[in-house]
């Protein structure tokens, strides 16, 4: 009887192996990081007090203050829709289920250029609404309600595509349990279902902040470009640019680069955790035991004061 000759999962050769590892490593450095090096190094190089003075220009801090007000006000609105949409699509079977899926994913389908055109063309002057809101003297486009709508627009499916999959993972056992342990509605969604989507959540925050703090097309069409009124920090950077203020432009650059990094910093530890959690949950099982959905929740009885 022949012995079966074990081989080797990586069989090629050692050279190979590290001409590909240079290969990768060369492209994140001259197509990531090279070019996030030189933000900062044009930001700098007229010195630190020109710096300092570019990101003391009043219009610079208008674009960074509305950048982080758009960013903000959108937010609560991501979550409660993400949520709410992952829950019902995840839970639930119910007619036109698909035709709701398909919705979400619009906005990463339309460019955001032809989101920001067609908010223009119902809430613009001679839009679908214009006149409507101009008689009452309410401005959407060429303003801040304009800048927000379409911000929201662009960064809602984040959330709700983030939830969906693990939503569904976890199934609707739990959720099953506590309500025939006597739990009303909201007692299972707070204390069953949000702790076991926190992580999950999270992440769809964090990358449809990122978006929104970035978004420069769709908010384009609709800002007007008001210095110091409707110009975002990517509009704003444009501008200078534009008007062969590299220094300014640069400087405001950076700071949208800085929040880049702090937003990949909190995408890491967000992930980390949610693979923590993952081989935690991994570890506490038995080898031919259930495979497990989301995190642990500790059993939960009447007597125990949580519903």
């Amino acid at each position: 009887m022949n012995t079966p000759v074990l081989r080797r999962a990586n069989t090629e050769p050692r050279w190979l192996r590290v001409l590909l590892l240079c290969v990768g490593l060369g492209f994140l450095f001259f197509f990531l990081a090279l070019p996030l090096l030189a933000v900062f190094v044009e930001a700098l190089s007229a010195g630190w007090s020109a710096y300092i003075e570019a990101l003391d220009d009043p219009e610079t801090r208008s674009a960074i203050a509305l950048t982080l007000l758009v960013a903000l006000t959108v937010l609560p609105f991501n979550v409660t829709f993400g949520v709410a949409a992952a829950w019902a699509i995840a839970k639930f079977d119910f007619r036109g289920k698909s035709l709701l899926i398909t919705l979400i994913d619009l906005p990463f389908a339309v460019s955001p250029v032809v989101v920001g055109l067609v908010f223009l063309l119902i809430f613009g002057a001679q839009g679908l609404f214009g006149p409507s809101l101009a008689a009452h003297d309410i401005k959407v486009v060429f303003a801040l309600p304009g800048i927000i709508v379409v911000t929201l627009f662009i960064t809602f499916p984040f959330v709700a595509r983030e939830l969906i999959p693990l939503m569904q993972a976890q199934g609707k056992d739990e959720e099953e349990a506590a309500i025939s342990l006597g739990a009303s509605a909201w007692q299972m969604f707070r204390r069953v279902t949000l702790p076991n989507i926190t992580w999950g959540l999270l992440y769809g925050v964090i990358l449809a902040n990122a978006r929104a703090m970035g978004e420069f097309g769709a908010v384009s069409v609709v800002s007007g470009h008001i210095r110091g009124e409707t110009n975002t920090l990517p509009l704003h950077v444009e501008i200078l640019y534009n008007e062969y203020n590299a220094v300014g432009a640069f400087a405001s650059a950076s700071v949208l680069a800085l929040l880049a990094l702090v937003t990949l910093v909190a995408k890491s530890i967000v992930e980390w955790r949610m693979h923590r959690e993952t081989r935690m949950l991994a570890e506490a099982l038995p080898a031919e035991g259930n495979p497990g959905r989301g995190r642990l929740v500790a059993p939960v009885s009447p007597a125990s004061g949580d519903f």
